[in-house]
């Protein structure tokens, strides 16, 4: 289930880095970002930021991210961490202790297999979690994403394209809930992928062939 959420690979299962959407209303002072009633503070950001560097730099020439491209993904994830509350409150779901290590330890397990596959020797879970963008030290936070994402698809009918399209209805839903703000220091919600990317730039492309960028889904589609 990591590698469904996690869209676009740096190396092993990868990260897509999207930014969460403008909005209207300022961040609050001190805020990376607003979402529902709680804020994930710039303390916070930089900490689990700093992880993720950390732990990348352990595989040069593996694992890439650029510092934008770090905060970004670490951001990401903290804000998909509260949407999956989030759903669970919605859908009822709870999960034991257990059940999040076990997601977790699976997850992994999946990635490595896939790794190893490429080639890559060592897989470590530290190496899997960098080259997904997720700072290690949230790897419990992961579990309990992991195992509410897995319950939600139970009983939805399982990892099928019905089953999926529900999660990710489900998931959208959440996020609408939770009226996210991003602070534009870091970039914007990307809803189509719950992913903080960095706005448009407002200055004029150079001459030469026009590059099309992918549309960013600025508002949740339900």
């Amino acid at each position: 289930m990591l590698g469904r959420l996690i869209k676009a690979s740096a190396v092993v299962i990868g990260v897509g880095l999207f930014a969460t959407g403008c909005a209207v209303t300022p961040v609050k002072m001190g805020s990376a970002a607003i979402v529902g009633n709680d804020r994930i503070s710039l303390a916070t950001l930089d900490t689990e930021a700093a992880n993720l560097s950390q732990a990348a730099k352990k595989y040069p020439g593996v694992v890439t991210l650029t510092p934008t491209q770090v905060t970004q993904a670490t951001l990401t994830w903290l804000i998909r961490y509260q949407v999956q509350e989030e759903l669970a409150v919605q859908a009822g779901i709870t999960v034991s202790p257990a059940q999040e290590v076990a997601a977790l330890n699976s997850a992994v397990a999946s990635a490595k297999a896939a790794a190893e596959q490429q080639g890559l020797t060592n897989v470590t879970q530290e190496l899997i979690l960098a080259a997904s963008g997720v700072p290690p030290s949230t790897s419990g936070e992961l579990g309990r994403y992991e195992a509410i994402t897995n319950m939600y698809l139970t009983r939805a009918g399982g990892d099928t394209t019905a089953g999926t399209n529900k999660l990710d209805q489900a998931e959208c839903q959440a996020a609408k809930a939770l009226n996210i703000q991003v602070n534009p220091q870091f970039g914007q919600l990307d809803y189509s992928g719950l992913q903080v990317v960095s706005a448009p730039s407002s200055v004029s492309a150079p001459a030469g062939p026009k590059v099309t960028a992918s549309p960013i889904a600025t508002a949740p589609a339900c």
